[in-house]
């Protein structure tokens, strides 16, 4: 049978190429499983035959894109680090006309940052012109429970998978304002939900203030942040500036995912 799309129910776009669709999948398995799969895992989550399957991963093994241990178990490749990092610079490109934006309208710093393996990094920020303004390094990676950002991301995750983040790095404590209690976190958690964005109160670094919401329709869990002194971020710019940053970010969507 060609790899080329037939039209049916759950194939590819006519002008795509069904193999690579299939590929592409595969690899999302692995990324979501967080770890290795064996041949059968896969074929349970994807629901393609296991010689297809096979076939895909004997292609991605030899190029680099995904490696086979000794288990036989199938996990992504180390040559997928170098498309990660290059895609996050274009993205951090992409997005620094929507910071500039937020910091115009807000006249705080603004940030990107995405939810990589366990961990937030941020990667891009325009700072603010006061001459007190925060800096968060480009680059930089925090456990997502002390951040604004990471708990505007980890909102968006269910209670199970965020229980696994929290399990593996931990919860420590940065200010005497940190959440270090699974419990009280998944309860915030639910209320950002609910509030559709997220405040970080001195959590990270005492003094300072952050109010953080999700980029729609990412396919890395992404957000942008504002940070600023306590005293200037109060309650009532947060109420006043989550609108401004809700429209931003979807703004932001459209522009990297292109029209729907």
């Amino acid at each position: 049978m060609s790899d080329e799309a037939d039209g049916r129910p759950g194939t590819a776009a006519p002008s795509g190429v069904r193999s690579l669709a299939r590929a592409f999948d595969l690899l999302e398995h692995l990324a979501d499983a967080g770890g290795a799969m064996a041949l059968s895992e896969l074929a349970d989550a994807s629901g393609l035959p296991a010689p297809t399957i096979y076939r895909l991963m004997r292609t991605l093994v030899d190029q680099g894109y995904v490696r086979q241990e000794p288990s036989r178990r199938y996990a992504l490749g180390p040559r997928l680090i170098r498309l990660g990092d290059t895609a996050s610079r274009m993205l951090g490109t992409w997005a620094r006309p929507w910071l500039a934006k937020l910091v115009d309208e807000i006249g705080e710093t603004a940030n990107l940052a995405l939810l990589d393996g366990d961990r937030i990094v941020y990667v891009a920020q325009v700072p603010s012109r006061h001459s007190m303004r925060m800096f968060t390094e480009v680059g930089r990676r925090f456990p997502p429970h002390c951040t604004g950002v990471g708990k505007a991301l980890l909102a968006q995750l269910p209670p199970e998978t965020v229980a696994g983040i929290v399990a593996r790095t931990g919860m420590p404590a940065h200010t005497p304002r940190t959440i270090t209690d699974p419990d009280a976190l998944q309860a915030q958690l639910t209320h950002i939900r609910t509030q559709g964005y997220a405040v970080d109160d001195g959590e990270q670094e005492l003094g300072v203030r952050c109010v953080a919401v999700a980029v729609p329709d990412s396919a890395t869990p992404t957000g942008l942040s504002v940070s600023g002194p306590e005293g200037r971020l109060t309650d009532d710019v947060v109420t006043r500036v989550v609108p401004i940053m809700r429209d931003v970010a979807t703004r932001l969507s459209r522009d990297v995912n292109g029209p729907a």
